[in-house]
C-alpha cells in the first residue's frame, strides 16, 4: 500500500476564518480591542509589506497573553474549541479528513500557536506543526520558541520533524501566498480546496 503524507494548511484551509484573532478576542475581549487599535496601523503596513509580519504577530499576541499561566491558557483553548469548532471547520474539510484512509499520516502545518492548534489537532486525530509560544515556569513569554511557521518555514518544520523519505507520495493543500513553498514542495498539491 502506498504511503501518504497529507499536510494541511489550517487557517483559512481547513478553517472558515483565522484563529488567531479569534482566539485573542475570546480569551479576553477587553484587552484585544484595546490592543487591535493600537496595532491597527501595523496591521495596514503589513498588508503594504512595509514591515515584518512576524514581529507584528508577535507583538500583538503578546499585548494580549503575555504572564498568562500555561494552565489558564489550555483551558481556554479547550473552550475555545469546544465554541467554534463546528462553525469554524469547514466541512467539506471534515468529511475529508473522516475519509482518510487510517494508514495515511496526517499533519496541519500552521503560523498559528500551537496554544490552540494543538486541541484542533488532537480532536481531528491528526498531528500538528505550528508556532511554538515560549513558556518559562509555566507562563507564557510573549515570545516563540519557533520562527512563525509560515512560507519557507513551513516547508523547513516540515523536513525537520517529519522522516520524508519513508512516504511515497506527499500532498499539501493551502489557499494563500503563505503555503506557496509547501504546495510547491509536495508531490501532489491543492489550492482552495474546500471552498
Amino acid at each position: 500500500m502506498m504511503k501518504k503524507l497529507y499536510c494541511f494548511d489550517f487557517d483559512g484551509t481547513i478553517t472558515t476564518k483565522d484563529t488567531m484573532f479569534l482566539f485573542l478576542k475570546f480569551y479576553h475581549p477587553r484587552r484585544y480591542y484595546f490592543q487591535f487599535l493600537r496595532h491597527a496601523p501595523l496591521f495596514v503596513m503589513v498588508k503594504l509589506n512595509l514591515i515584518n509580519t512576524e514581529k507584528v504577530k508577535r507583538s500583538f499576541i503578546a499585548s494580549v497573553l503575555k504572564n498568562e499561566r500555561k494552565s489558564k491558557l489550555d483551558e481556554y483553548a479547550e473552550k475555545f474549541y469546544q465554541h467554534y469548532h463546528t462553525s469554524l471547520i469547514r466541512k467539506s474539510a471534515k468529511v475529508f479528513f473522516d475519509s482518510l484512509d487510517k494508514e495515511a499520516t496526517v499533519y496541519l502545518v500552521t503560523a498559528s500557536l500551537d496554544i490552540w492548534v494543538k486541541v484542533f489537532a488532537e480532536n481531528l486525530k491528526v498531528n500538528y506543526i505550528a508556532t511554538k509560544a515560549k513558556f518559562e515556569n509555566g507562563i507564557f513569554t510573549g515570545k516563540f520558541e519557533t520562527k512563525n511557521c509560515n512560507g519557507p518555514e513551513k516547508v523547513n518544520r516540515i523536513l525537520q520533524t517529519i522522516e520524508v523519505s519513508q512516504f511515497d507520495k506527499t500532498i499539501a493543500f493551502g489557499d494563500t501566498y503563505g503555503d506557496k513553498q509547501m504546495l510547491e514542495w509536495a508531490d501532489e498539491s491543492y489550492f482552495r480546496f474546500f471552498h
